[in-house]
């Protein structure tokens, strides 16, 4: 009998076992913190899948499929998010930028395209500048609709951290849920509101504060870099295409999108990605 019901549970063992999510390698950042990373598929360029604040790299699931067909791709936990170790006392964007830096050296990869979602987009730019050589070019999703003072005033900066700060899971699933458009799937809202909400806060008061403060640090950027850069928008706000294109940032903006594309509308956002792409490495 035990027998004839282990034999009759195989196949749901098995199907289990297909859907777990792969156990991800490891390789120390500049400052020793062991960051998580998978890899899937083959191809050139090789895409480096940077998530945003207070996500993982299981936000770029829908991409995996889709993409690693056509190109090899690298899905990173930055430091203190997802599988990767804590244990610093300041989550900047230049820390950030050399754990994407470790993990592409690790590879040995020497042709990629650096994708940066929301906050991604600051922590690419400086993975750029330690990769040189290695970068054809980087693609924002939804961080610049300009880079004319994008973040406002030092006041709204200060007031918005506070209100995270002063209640952290309540305040950022608010957020979280208004970056979506009122016809998005309602479980996908749901998984990203109460996945942000439950991150560390003293990782992500300190991430938050660090992107939100960069902006000023990304055109001089850009100017020393010298590589392409496009960014994919979304049109819940208006992006100015002027004020990015003196810096040399090229924008695509899909209609009726949100600030999750990737995952709410994922099949659009893969078909505009690899559009992109294509424009950037001939």
């Amino acid at each position: 009998m035990r027998k004839m019901l282990i034999a009759s549970l195989l196949p749901g063992l098995a199907s289990l076992a297909l859907a777990a999510p792969p156990k991800p390698l490891t390789v120390p950042s500049a400052d020793g913190v062991p960051i998580a990373y998978e890899v899937h598929g083959q191809g050139n360029p090789a895409l480096v899948l940077v998530h945003g604040w207070s996500c993982d790299r299981s936000y770029w699931k829908e991409q995996v499929a889709d993409l690693s067909a056509q190109y090899q791709l690298v899905l990173i936990d930055l430091a203190g998010h997802g599988e990767s170790g804590m244990g610093r006392k300041d989550y900047t964007m230049a820390a950030f930028g050399a754990d994407v830096a470790a993990v592409v050296d690790s590879l040995g990869l020497k042709g990629v395209v650096l994708v940066g979602h929301s906050m991604g987009a600051d922590v690419v730019v400086e993975a750029a500048k330690l990769l040189r050589g290695k970068v054809a070019g980087l693609v924002w999703i939804d961080q610049y609709s300009t880079l004319e003072n994008p973040r406002g005033s030092a006041a709204d900066i200060e007031a918005f951290v506070a209100k995270i700060r002063k209640d952290y899971r309540g305040a950022t699933n608010a957020f979280a849920r208004g970056m979506f458009r009122a016809e998005a799937d309602p479980k996908v809202v749901d998984w990203v509101a109460k996945d942000m909400s439950s991150a560390p806060p003293p990782v992500a008061l300190s991430a938050l504060a660090n992107t939100l403060w960069n902006a000023p640090n990304v055109p001089p950027a850009l100017a020393e870099l010298k590589l392409p850069v496009v960014t994919i928008n979304s049109d819940s706000d208006p992006t100015d295409h002027e004020s990015l294109g003196k810096h040399g940032v090229k924008a695509f903006v899909i209609p009726d999108s949100d600030h999750f594309m990737q995952l709410d509308d994922a099949a659009r956002f893969n078909r505009s990605l690899v559009s992109v792409i294509k424009g950037l490495v001939k």
